[in-house]
């Protein structure tokens, strides 16, 4: 079954998407800390016991590319989506530790049309991201821009 083709009608403020949830790897936790984010406790078990954060933890950055990702399987990919202009804030709340299963929601905080392009339009969302015991762990804002139907508008 298909997911739904999302428009810029089809966000409405006040709205929340669930993203789904994902088993966060020790494999790929040290993965992209090798490519990207090489500090110990993002490298290694031991180091992250012996770090703040508890355990071998996932680098803020990797979070927000699992966002990145659940958003894109759960409506960017199959959207209008036109790219994006920024994000106002990221906030690493707790850490994701390897083992931790995430899940994400996004809400819709306002949307309208471009200003100066009126086949496109700005939806700012805001992210939260949980782990299994349901602790925010994320928070992101920012918004996206959506090509818009003149007729839609």
């Amino acid at each position: 079954m298909s997911q739904p083709h999302f428009t810029y009608n089809d966000f409405i403020v006040g709205d929340s998407l669930q993203l789904g949830s994902k088993l966060v790897t020790a494999e790929e936790v040290i993965a992209f800390a090798s490519e990207f984010d090489p500090q110990p406790f993002h490298m290694s078990e031991e180091a992250g016991k012996a770090s703040i954060l508890g355990g071998l933890s996932a680098s803020g950055w990797h979070t927000c590319a699992m966002l990145m990702r659940m958003m894109a399987d759960r409506f960017i990919s199959n959207s209008d989506s036109q790219g994006a202009p920024g994000v106002e804030y990221v906030k690493w709340l707790k850490p994701v530790l390897a083992g931790d299963t995430i899940s994400a929601t996004t809400t819709v905080l306002e949307k309208r049309i471009s200003r100066s392009q009126a086949s496109l339009g700005i939806i700012r969302l805001n992210h939260k991201i949980t782990n299994q015991n349901d602790i925010p762990v994320c928070e992101a804002q920012g918004s996206i821009f959506m090509r818009v139907n003149i007729q839609e508008a």
